[in-house]
């Protein structure tokens, strides 16, 4: 899978690596948004969001950190690459299970 695939995972790995560039952006990233800061972002806040926002509050790697490190630069441009690695891991597994459930 990796042959037939290779463009796609070098450009991947690419993104991956240089994903803690949003560390050198000012703001937040969009569609990043708390409760708090979504009504002076787009104006209101999704009723559906608000009725739900207290259900997901377990996060693996919140802030894209890693959880017991401190916040210095490389730590924190490890958790972003920590985050992007355990996205695109969970990603492809969802994909690749489809894909089979599909295909059969």
């Amino acid at each position: 899978m990796f042959k037939s695939y290779r463009n796609l995972w070098l450009a991947l790995g690419a993104f991956i690596i240089l994903s803690p560039l949003g560390l050198l952006a000012t703001g937040t990233a969009f569609g990043e948004w708390g409760l708090d800061e979504l009504p002076g972002e787009v104006g209101f806040i999704p009723a559906g969001l608000e009725k739900f926002a207290e259900i997901w509050t377990l996060s693996p790697l919140p802030d894209y950190a890693v959880p017991g490190m401190d916040a210095t630069f490389i730590q924190s441009a490890g958790g972003y690459i920590l985050s992007a690695i355990v996205g695109v891991a969970l990603v492809v597994a969802v994909v690749s299970l489809l894909y089979k459930v599909v295909r059969d």
